[in-house]
C-alpha cells in the first residue's frame, strides 16, 4: 500500500471527518462564546467592580530606555484570562445543563419488548411430535 493510498484511507475514515467538523464547529461556537464574554458579560461585570480593568496591572522589571521597551510581567493579562475562563466555562455549563434538562423532558421512544428467540426448527418439528402424540 502506498503512502498517498494509505494517507487517503486514514482521512476519509469516519472519525477524522467528524471530528474535523468537531473542530470547525467549535471554533466557531468559541467565537460566539468570546463575544459573549466579552462584549455582553464583562461591561457588566466592570461596572459591578467599580471598572477594574486586571489587563493593565503589570509588574515592571526594568523601565524603558534608549528606545528599548520596559520588561514586564503582565500578570493583569493572566488574571483577565482566567476570569474569561471561568465566564466562558459557567457559560458552556448552563448550555449544557439546559440541554440535559430540555432532553430529559422530552418523551422517551419506546423500547419495543424483545422478540421470542426463534426454535430451531428440529427443536420445533420435536416439539410438533410430541403434541401430536399427546393427541
Amino acid at each position: 500500500m502506498s503512502f498517498i493510498s494509505e494517507f487517503k484511507e486514514f482521512a476519509m475514515r469516519g472519525n477524522v471527518i467528524d471530528m474535523a467538523v468537531g473542530v470547525v464547529i467549535g471554533g466557531a461556537f468559541g467565537k460566539i462564546v468570546s463575544s459573549l464574554v466579552g462584549d455582553i458579560i464583562m461591561p457588566v461585570v466592570g461596572v459591578i467592580t467599580g471598572g477594574v480593568n486586571f489587563t493593565d496591572l503589570k509588574l515592571t522589571l526594568k523601565e524603558a530606555a534608549e528606545g528599548a521597551p520596559a520588561v514586564t510581567i503582565n500578570y493583569g493579562s493572566f488574571i483577565q484570562t482566567m476570569v474569561d475562563f471561568l465566564i466562558i466555562a459557567f457559560c458552556i455549563f448552563c448550555v449544557i445543563k439546559a440541554l440535559n434538562t430540555l432532553k430529559n423532558k422530552l418523551p422517551k421512544e419506546e423500547e419495543a419488548a424483545p422478540a421470542e428467540p426463534e426454535t430451531p426448527a428440529d427443536i420445533a418439528l420435536l416439539t410438533e411430535i410430541r403434541d401430536l402424540l399427546k393427541k
